[in-house]
């Protein structure tokens, strides 16, 4: 039998942090697409926001399931080449954005991923990571070269080894994502992630039933750590569809 139709229920939120002075993270909390995206460099805004639009661009179109994959690569090659058009003029290297987002079908999402925002998942009161950051630090825990508070503070934490930036390598983890009525995501920058611990996090994901409450209280978490970084954020619950009046 076909899996039940499913539906989501999310609200995204940005907040610049209390340091910096221009905000470049993007997020989305779209019908079909949830995203977050963290820009770097002078033209990072602009480079998050295009590839937040790509991938809204790919929620608006009819999706199957079986074309999810084919839908999702199609729209980070778009987000790739919005983001060299946003920092067209610039020096390249210098200018690049991550992103993770969610394409959902009535059966389920595919999940995209490239850079240091991460996708956790609420389930059954336990919140796991989906992701895996693309940094050099990450690569240097699984080569068992520092071990993983050694990275917490390492000062090279921050350094990608793939982004949407020329000269990086754009490849992303790309896959379907099997979900369940009642599971919970959140999709964040490390603006979020870096200062609040993951226990905090799962507080407030188990606690806050409305996203729109949630988010909020997740970056009111962040500036009240310090806000070092701009924080992104999406929650998103999975439901089953309401019944539609006749």
């Amino acid at each position: 039998p076909a899996p039940p139709p499913l539906e989501v229920r999310a609200a995204a939120l940005t907040d610049p942090g209390l340091v910096r002075d221009r905000n470049q993270d993007a997020a989305c909390a779209d019908p079909r697409v949830i995203a977050v995206a963290d820009g770097f460099g002078p033209r990072g805004g602009p480079a998050s926001a295009a590839a937040i639009e790509a991938l809204r661009h790919a929620g608006t179109e009819g999706i199957r399931e079986g074309d999810l994959l084919n839908i999702l690569q199609d729209a980070v090659d778009r987000a790739r080449e919005a983001v060299r058009e946003a920092a067209s003029g610039s020096a390249p290297r210098a200018i690049g954005t991550t992103l993770t987002a969610m394409l959902w079908s009535d059966t389920g999402p595919a999940l995209v991923h490239i850079g240091d925002s991460r996708a956790h998942l609420l389930r059954d009161g336990e919140l796991r990571l989906i992701t895996r950051d693309h940094t050099v630090v990450r690569a240097m825990v699984e080569e068992g070269r520092i071990t993983a508070e050694e990275a917490e503070s390492h000062p090279q934490r921050s350094l990608l080894v793939k982004a949407l930036a020329d000269g990086a390598d754009p490849t992303p983890d790309l896959r379907l994502h099997e979900a369940r009525t009642g599971d919970r995501y959140l999709l964040c920058s490390d603006g979020l992630s870096t200062v609040v611990p993951e226990a905090e996090l799962c507080r407030v994901l188990s606690e806050v039933p409305e996203p729109k409450d949630a988010v909020r209280e997740l970056a009111d978490l962040a500036n009240a750590a310090g806000g070092p970084d701009n924080i992104a954020c999406v929650v998103a619950d999975v439901r089953k569809p309401r019944a539609r009046a006749a």
